[in-house]
């Protein structure tokens, strides 16, 4: 992680941790569970923990962690850590190897729009590498602290759903999105 936090937070550990509980307000999680979803070792999550219930980030309720909507500076701590629309922008690079991308559009958390319901990714291509997208998939998804919501189409399915005026990309096109790469030239803004 070449992120800038990490430098100032301390550890790569200690950001990625952060960011699952900023992402997920409501959500307890058992020690083992943040470890692996934020793909961080149990021992560092275990210490991590322990200075966040001591920094009343975060509060124990029966064994299991979540965030403390009390903490004085939470919102502060939201707008600093929860920068997607920084990682939306180097998505094309992240995944150019796994196939060949025809287009890739990013919304939802990539644009600021934290609504649940919506994808967060949209990839469109030919020859896609199943096992090397998603493990880059879940490298970020640890990166940023939540599960993205995305979709993946071969060039026809997703021409075939243009066409047909399909309601998953119409929820993606309908709203606020940026198109990161672009090689159909279909003219989506």
């Amino acid at each position: 992680m070449t992120d800038s936090l990490v430098k100032l937070f301390g550890s790569p550990a200690r950001v990625k941790l952060l960011r699952l509980f900023l992402f997920n307000p409501r959500q307890h999680w058992a020690l083992a569970e943040a470890a692996a979803h934020a793909q961080v070792t149990t021992a560092a999550t275990r210490k991590e923990l322990k200075l966040f219930v001591s920094a009343k980030i975060v509060k124990r309720v029966r064994g299991r962690f979540v965030l403390n909507d009390d903490f004085e500076y939470l919102e502060a701590m939201q707008a600093l850590l929860l920068n997607a629309p920084a990682r939306g922008r180097d998505i094309y690079e992240r995944f150019r190897s796994v196939g060949a991308l025809k287009l890739v559009i990013v919304a939802g958390i990539f644009i600021g729009d934290w609504e649940e319901g919506r994808l967060d990714l949209l990839v469109v291509g030919d020859r896609i590498k199943d096992v090397p997208l998603r493990r880059k998939l879940r490298a970020l998804e640890s990166e940023l602290g939540k599960e993205l919501r995305y979709a993946i189409l071969s060039t026809p399915e997703f021409l075939y759903r243009l066409n047909m005026s399909d309601k998953l990309l119409r929820d993606v096109m309908d709203y606020p999105h940026s198109v990161v790469y672009d090689r159909l030239n279909i003219g989506v803004k």
